[in-house]
């Protein structure tokens, strides 16, 4: 039997980019990352530079805590996530921030454990 137990807030691998920051803390095999992401966010702005792909190449799966985020796949698909929704965002899109209030979500995909590294 295993037990291990990361807690996020203390024991993350906190990646910071322009107007937010992912947090990726892994027990075992699971990987979980907490997205941080303040008004003015968009990923082919903040984040594209870092990994320097035409769009996020992460397909994640997730819930959103707070705050409201736009998402527009590279096929020209689009819609919006907010408080309580649970979402999968394939990879090959942009998204950006909505409003004034901090978007905060936690996605469980094993793809985050390379969110906002350099390829």
């Amino acid at each position: 039997m295993t037990l291990e137990v990361r807690n996020i807030d203390k024991e993350a691998d906190v990646r910071t980019f322009e107007h937010g920051k992912a947090e990726v803390a892994k027990a075992g095999s699971v990987v979980v990352g907490r997205a941080t992401l303040e008004p003015g966010w968009r990923w082919s702005t903040s984040v594209k530079p870092i990994v320097g792909t035409d769009s996020c190449q992460v397909h994640h799966k997730g819930y959103v805590i707070s705050g409201r985020i736009h998402v527009v796949m590279d096929d020209g698909a689009e819609g919006e996530a907010g408080p309580g929704d649970v979402y999968e965002i394939s990879a090959g899109h942009d998204a950006w921030v909505v409003g004034d209030e901090p978007y905060v979500a936690v996605d469980f995909s094993e793809e985050i454990a390379g969110y906002a590294k350099p390829r």
